[in-house]
């Protein structure tokens, strides 16, 4: 954990820091698929109820600050956090970054395709 983004260093394929989170992990998936690799993402936000205009709460057993991506590699887990340049980790995040770390995985903050690159994907 610990990142601290370069705030003039574009994103791989084009894409620029004030790119939107959602762009940005969508540039990072199909970097991952291209590669070949084991991930899938999980939308763990809460849903719109219209009915209720109002968000309902998070399904049973769905954890807040779960990884936008994770990936298994070589029997190991990685959790992807996908923020923009502007973003910043929730407590929830910062605390399950933690976690994921102490139970000898690993947790990267990724703004642009080069984090993962340099952690080894």
């Amino acid at each position: 954990m610990g990142f601290a983004p370069d705030a003039t260093r574009p994103l791989a394929s084009g894409v620029m820091e004030r790119s939107k989170e959602s762009d940005i992990q969508a540039a990072i998936c199909d970097y991952l698929s291209l590669k070949g690799y084991l991930f899938s993402c999980t939308n763990n936000s809460p849903i719109y109820d219209t009915a209720r205009s109002a968000f309902r709460a998070f399904p049973k057993y769905t954890r807040r600050g779960w990884p936008d991506i994770c990936l298994i590699r070589h029997s190991e887990f990685y959790g992807i956090e996908v923020k923009s340049n502007t973003g910043k980790l929730s407590p929830e995040q910062q605390e399950l970054g933690k976690l994921i770390e102490k139970n000898g995985d690993h947790y990267i903050v990724a703004p642009s395709i080069d984090d993962l690159q340099t952690a080894g994907l």
